[in-house]
């Protein structure tokens, strides 16, 4: 691991530490003062209507803390985030830690010279209002932090020069197309078909009906065709409607690398990230525009290279008014 990275995980993991931390010794100064069974759940008025024992308490503490924080680092290692989206994570991780390292604590003391069989004097509602501050006051300091670390290089290449291009002779013109079906897209679309029917006929053709056209629209675009041409990256489906079309007026230049489909872009679908959005199918490679707005856009497809290198060509013809 690099020392960049280190100081990335090393500040992504510390505030679920210092809550985790926190939290243990804590229970360890009032551990003789609680009953043996803790309330843990409250009703929307604050009386508890939970119990667990000490020992579930503390796996919980400990799980919750400890997978948290290792989703945060996981994201900060692998997500290739940069810029305002990697100070946005590491403040989003100190907010989540305060919040919920605060209502453990919380929930432990209203438990404290509770006696054994009774109940717990109940959780008031202030807690809410009190981590939620804190939540507010550590991701300001998380963002602060932030910036004490070198930001992960920017994927994208900078250089106009140095991207592939197609040859091509004047007055020639070329075309690009592949599909990039999912096997997961026609099964989505089978189980919203069979539930808006089995809702229809079970409790409500009002629900099931939209369930049902809502799986037509969805089907219409489960094998995605990508077409790159002289008026730029078009995402279409098997009908005109929807499509996504990404014009060359827009871009500054298209690369092919391979994408993260959870860490980059959380999931599978149209995603839309701070910085980025694209049509993610797969892990794997993608052509990936950069947008003048400073955004990306890309799409999970076979043969990226060929489809980027012909994006640039088109946009180098188009800078040069031919």
């Amino acid at each position: 691991m690099t020392s960049k990275n280190l100081g990335r995980v090393t500040l992504a993991a510390l505030p679920f530490v210092l809550a985790l931390l926190i939290d243990l010794a804590l229970y360890a100064t009032v551990a003789d003062r609680l009953p043996d069974r803790l309330a843990v759940h409250f009703d929307a008025g604050g009386s508890a209507n939970g119990y667990t024992s000490a020992r579930s308490y503390l796996l919980y503490t400990l799980a919750s803390l400890l997978v948290l924080g290792a989703l945060w680092v996981f994201i900060a290692v692998k997500g290739r985030l940069h810029g305002r989206a990697h100070r946005w994570l590491i403040g989003g991780g100190f907010a989540a830690a305060a919040f919920l390292g605060y209502l453990l604590i919380a929930v432990l003391f209203v438990n404290v010279d509770v006696p054994d069989g009774g109940s717990a004097g109940g959780f008031p509602l202030g807690h809410i209002a009190v981590a939620l501050a804190a939540a507010a006051l550590a991701g300001a300091l998380g963002v602060l932090l932030s910036r004490l670390v070198p930001l992960p290089e920017d994927p994208r290449d900078p250089d106009r020069a140095t991207r592939e291009r197609l040859v091509l002779a004047d007055g020639e013109v070329a075309a690009w197309g592949r599909g990039i079906g999912a096997w997961w897209a026609p099964v989505a679309v089978l189980v919203l078909l069979a539930a808006g029917v089995t809702v229809g006929r079970e409790q409500s053709w009002f629900i099931g009906v939209p369930l049902i056209l809502l799986a037509l629209v969805a089907g219409s675009f489960c094998r995605p065709h990508v077409t790159v041409d002289r008026r730029g990256l078009t995402v279409s489906g098997l009908l005109p409607r929807p499509r996504v079309r990404v014009p060359l007026e827009r871009m500054e230049g298209a690369d092919s690398r391979p994408v993260n489909a959870l860490a980059e872009y959380g999931g599978w679908g149209y995603r839309i990230r701070p910085e980025r959005s694209g049509v993610i199918t797969r892990s794997g490679e993608a052509i990936v525009v950069s947008l003048t707005s400073g955004r990306e856009f890309a799409v999970t497809v076979g043969d990226s290279a060929t489809g980027a290198a012909l994006l640039n060509t088109l946009l180098d013809r188009q800078r040069a008014g031919r």
